[in-house]
């Protein structure tokens, strides 16, 4: 891992750009005390999806006192294309417009994209988790649900995990959610124009963790309340400190 550069917030917290083998992330830091990692997730385009990601992890390093680090997805930003993703992708919308069956272009799409993600996700946390100031614990925070859910299931140093049922989910992962045991909580937009609310129903279903809270909100995909930050807070304090 490489720090490329290093800067001083306008609310206390630093923030660092890295280089992680073949991929690059941010990392944020509330103080040099440890702390539990929370990895924030995207969908892909890290710069793109800045201003979310940056405020979601500044808050949990502000008011929290928690690290928090997210990652460039294989495929987005700089990185190279994903082969056969352009292909996936204009293939499932054509499908969803005409309402047809989806499954096997949302496990060609999807599956290979957890597939690698997940292991890189594990091989940055082996260098992030080195640091001083990280105290061990990982907290899951949205992105591409099947990544979060792939990641929660197969990492020991995940213990909770707030996800957002905003993509879709490849059949296989509905079928390892089921051995699930971390606390999960699953944000829902019950009109998101860009997910199917009965799968996302069908996947909390599927999650076989004893604690499983559902969060159901009215409004698109971009309408998640502002409020449910600090619930997603309070639920990591909760299960991370």
């Amino acid at each position: 891992m490489h720090i490329t550069s290093e800067r001083l917030l306008d609310d206390g917290v630093v923030e660092r750009d890295l280089t992680l083998g073949g991929t690059t992330g941010l990392l944020w830091t509330a103080g040099a005390a440890p702390a539990p990692l929370i990895l924030v997730g995207h969908p892909g385009g890290l710069r793109t999806m800045y201003p979310r990601v940056a405020g979601r992890a500044r808050y949990y390093a502000r008011e929290h006192g928690f690290h928090a680090a997210a990652l460039e997805l294989p495929g987005a930003g700089d990185r190279p294309p994903r082969p056969g993703a352009d292909e996936a992708r204009a293939d499932l919308r054509r499908a969803l417009e005409a309402r047809e069956p989806v499954d096997e272009i949302v496990d060609r799409l999807v599956l290979p994209l957890v597939d690698e993600a997940v292991p890189e996700a594990r091989a940055a946390l082996d260098e992030l988790l080195a640091l001083p100031e990280m105290e061990g614990r990982v907290g899951c925070d949205g992105g591409v649900l099947a990544i979060g859910l792939r990641l929660a299931l197969v990492d020991p140093r995940v213990r909770a995990a707030v996800l957002f049922a905003g993509s879709f989910v490849p059949r296989q992962v509905v079928e390892e959610c089921r051995r699930l045991t971390v606390p999960v909580q699953l944000l829902l937009q019950w009109d998101d124009e860009w997910n199917d609310r009965q799968a996302a129903l069908d996947v909390f279903d599927a999650i076989g963790s004893a604690e499983k809270t559902l969060h159901a909100n009215l409004g698109g995909h971009t309408g998640v309340p502002a409020y449910e930050l600090a619930q997603a807070g309070d639920f990591f304090v909760r299960h991370l400190r």
